[in-house]
């Protein structure tokens, strides 16, 4: 991977912390810091033409790296700007730290519709005014109050990892926030990592061993079932420890299984063979000895063995497609950028940019393959 190395601005140091903090904490306080200096929007100007309030929403991740992000937002960011911000969490944690750093506080189902798409909330108004649709109307579920769904997007989303491939491929879940993580990610304009230099491999499940999944309760040994039927050797619930007895729950009431998996491969990692194995498909009631055929069946019986080598958006795709399967823990495909790029609907799911905090000091800042990565300076 290509690698130029620029100076570190200024702004990027923070200021001494309050508390003696151990090397690691100072890695990922150090890369909390540069990742808002670099990527912390300005907000627009307000205009007198404008209707809507210009408020810019924001994103915040959960995590231990996540607490120096606030940090970073309230001690640099001055007040009059973050007033006019809204701070969205991706869970319970997320929300308390933006509480008690002061800033104003905002819920991803709260975000307000697009300019021109408001809607009439006149009583008096039928549901087929042309001029908009009635109170009565909204009561009865007739017409979403965002004209299905088209809201105003985050502008960036500052989050954390527990593993990250030199692809920007994550593996997240580990504080069992993943489906609002994820939610929130894919609703802002680009996703901003933050970790710490423990957390970068060439390829996801080399040091983190598992793949976390959110799951519906009752669907629990259909999962667990189909998981080890794709080759994971031993899913299990991950339970809620001495003080809880049963299975931890998510802030959405479900339950987390960590499915093991091997070394996930990127694009371009296997051979011509392995990748015909794993586009192959068959039916039940086929007959046929085709070569197709038979490379489905060996990828079948290399799943059963725990031979076979998944690619990152394949696993994730055959995983989302599991029944009682909420949403897993990897974060592939486009990110924000190329989303837009291409002109879809909402952000993507990889981070633009990931922000690494170095164990003897310094930030070292990753892009996907071939996109070039840079270091950065910093102190405490």
């Amino acid at each position: 991977m290509s690698s130029t190395t620029t100076p570190s601005q200024s702004s990027s140091i923070p200021p001494p912390p309050s508390h003696p903090l151990t090397p690691l904490e100072t890695a990922k306080r150090l890369a909390a810091y540069q990742a808002v200096a670099d990527h912390f929007p300005t907000p627009p100007a307000i205009s007198s033409t404008t209707t809507f309030s210009p408020t810019t929403y924001i994103g915040i991740g959960s995590g231990s790296t996540i607490v120096y992000v606030v940090e970073a937002i309230a001690t640099t960011i001055p007040r009059e700007t973050t007033a006019r911000m809204i701070f969205v969490p991706t869970g319970f944690q997320s929300r308390e730290l933006i509480v008690e750093a002061g800033l104003p506080l905002g819920a991803i189902d709260s975000l307000v519709p697009l300019r021109g798409s408001q809607v009439d909330l006149d009583p008096s108004a039928s549901s087929s005014s042309s001029a908009g649709l009635g109170a009565r109307a909204l009561a009865r579920g007739e017409k979403d109050m965002g004209l299905n769904g088209e809201r105003v997007m985050l502008e960036v989303c500052f989050d954390g990892a527990d593993e990250v491939d030199e692809d920007l491929n994550c593996i997240k879940g580990g504080g069992a926030c993943l489906f609002q993580e994820k939610l929130v990610a894919t609703s802002a304009r680009k996703f901003i990592c933050v970790a710490d230099h423990r957390k970068s491999h060439p390829r996801l499940l080399t040091a983190w061993p598992t793949i976390p999944i959110e799951i519906v309760p009752p669907s629990a040994p259909t999962v667990l079932r189909t998981l080890r039927s794709l080759g994971s050797p031993a899913p299990f619930l991950r339970l809620g420890g001495p003080y809880k007895a049963g299975p931890i729950v998510t802030d959405n009431g479900n339950f987390i299984v960590d499915a093991p998996f091997s070394t996930l491969a990127l694009r371009g990692d296997r051979s011509p063979e392995e990748t015909t194995t794993s586009t192959s498909t068959t039916t039940s009631t086929s007959t046929s000895t085709s070569t197709s055929g038979n490379s489905a069946a060996e990828k079948k019986q290399k799943m059963r063995e725990g031979r076979y080598r998944w690619e990152v958006n394949e696993l994730a795709g055959r995983l989302k497609g599991i029944v009682g399967v909420v949403e897993h823990g990897l974060f592939c495909g486009w990110d924000g950028v190329e989303m837009q790029r291409e002109g879809e609907e909402g952000g993507g799911q990889k981070p633009v940019v990931a922000y690494f905090g170095m164990e003897g000091g310094g930030v070292v800042v990753k892009t996907a393959r071939g996109k070039g990565d840079r270091e950065g300076g910093g102190g405490s």
